[in-house]
């Protein structure tokens, strides 16, 4: 059996990229949480998976949430995923949220987002796998590069 630190630093060497899943909560506040567990599944109907831990703040708010928004962050972004990630001990960035789009909120100036209708959720261990179908989405135009996430940093294209 493998133990969860070797684990762990074997999935370190899979460079990710890094999003932040987003939904309205109970109170209608928007909220998310830092993912690098997102997976395309399907393309016709176009299927997005991302896997959230049960011990997770917001894992009763997207267990209950019948939509979500996927927001890939760009490299100028590590302050979103940080906050995210742990908002506690993170400052909240200004101008954090772009206007709503069809029962989610949208973060501001990411290099795009996908709103979802969630289908279904699996049990995976001592996670859920959460997978949506998108019903709108946007590409933002430019030349602009990826937040990455590797053996545990955050990392940047080099050009």
């Amino acid at each position: 059996m493998l133990d969860s630190r070797s684990y762990r630093q074997f999935m370190g060497c899979f460079a990710t990229g890094i999003t932040v899943v987003t939904a309205y909560g109970t109170d209608r506040q928007p909220v998310g949480i830092t993912i690098n567990s997102l997976t395309s599944v399907s393309l016709k109907p176009p299927l997005v998976l991302f896997c959230l831990e049960k011990s997770a703040h917001l894992y009763r708010m997207f267990k209950e949430t019948d939509f979500f928004a996927v927001n890939i962050l760009r490299e100028e972004q590590e302050n979103i995923s940080r906050y995210f990630a742990d908002y506690r001990h993170h400052h909240k960035p200004p101008q954090l949220w772009d206007k709503s789009r069809k029962n989610c909120p949208i973060l501001r100036s990411t290099l795009g987002w996908m709103v979802c209708k969630k289908t279904k959720a699996y049990a995976g261990g001592d996670h859920t796998i959460f997978l949506g179908e998108g019903i709108s989405l946007n590409k933002r135009s430019g030349k602009q590069e990826p937040l990455l996430y590797f053996h545990g940093r955050y990392r940047r294209i080099k050009k």
